[in-house]
């Protein structure tokens, strides 16, 4: 059986579509269309389902998705093996993010990782919290940013703890205390971050048995930002999310500890090719080394 084709396959089920597929691998619509249409007739039943909206899985293409993925990933691994033997280092590593890591930490990362390792690859998959251990436990990624705890199943390392922020307009009645408690909050309108998105502020809440008034739940960082700015609300958000923020938004510290605690997490340390080990060892290094200068 060709690798080539599982590539082609997982890559249309990652693009959502058979000209983005093609896009992505360099070939014509009609190739890609010829290597699921192979597959299909080597396996005997469909693997994938075309509609207006796009491509998506048939049932029996969920059940072997999965072993493409990892056939493919250990063929990456043995050819990095291969030229890591000849003193190469090449490769490719899919890595999960989110969009304050993607801001604050990944140009500062890929930087040094790129002047250390020009031939090694990497692509980025961002979304949310619960999309990365997904992406991480399928294969889809190698590695991904989290917050912890992730899902028990899934190996990490811990990386940063960042504080979390109540963010109201300078004219709010809040904006001249030094520290906010849940307590202050009981009476606020409040602007959640929707479930998987940012797991974290349900968590404080829960812990504390508090319950806001909440009125908006909403998927964008920014665009809680902005419903504050326009008088919506309040909310609280990481402090790595609230940079160059508009000049009518405070922010200000929660009373007590609380935190994000930011990671990466892999599927097995123990399995990890040669590219992804030394992406691995420049991110905790990178993250250690500058949280360290703050």
């Amino acid at each position: 059986m060709s690798l080539s084709k599982f590539e082609v396959f997982v890559t249309v089920i990652e693009s959502g579509s058979l000209t983005r597929a093609g896009e992505v691998l360099g070939l014509t619509q009609s190739a890609i269309s010829h290597a699921i249409a192979s597959l299909e007739r080597e396996y005997g039943f469909s693997i994938l389902t075309r509609g207006r909206s796009g491509v998506s899985l048939t049932s029996n293409g969920e059940r072997v998705l999965k072993y493409m993925r990892e056939m493919l990933r250990w063929n990456e691994q043995m050819l990095q093996e291969i030229s890591a033997i000849n003193g190469i280092e090449v490769g490719t590593v899919r890595i999960g993010t989110f969009t304050s890591v993607s801001t604050q930490w990944l140009p500062g990362i890929l930087k040094q990782f790129q002047d250390q390792f020009p031939a090694i690859e990497i692509k980025l998959l961002e979304g949310y919290y619960d999309d990365i251990e997904s992406w991480i436990m399928s294969g889809a990624v190698d590695m991904g940013f989290v917050s912890l705890p992730a899902n028990e199943t899934l190996e990490t390392v811990p990386l940063h703890q960042d504080r979390m922020l109540v963010i109201v307009t300078d004219d709010h009645p809040l904006c001249e205390k030094e520290s906010v408690h849940l307590s202050d909050l009981q009476q606020e309108i409040f602007i959640m971050p929707k479930t998987g998105c940012d797991n974290d502020i349900q968590r404080i809440f829960r812990n504390a048995r508090f319950s806001p008034r909440v009125k908006y739940e909403v998927g964008d960082d920014h665009a809680i930002i902005a419903m504050v700015q326009s008088g919506l609300g309040i909310s609280i958000l990481p402090e790595m999310i609230l940079f160059r923020l508009p000049p009518n938004i405070r922010t200000i510290p929660l009373a007590g500890e609380h935190y994000r605690s930011l990671g990466i997490a892999v599927p097995s340390m123990k399995q990890m090719s040669p590219a992804s080990q030394r992406f691995f060892h420049c991110v905790t290094e990178w993250v250690q080394k500058s949280t360290s200068l703050q």
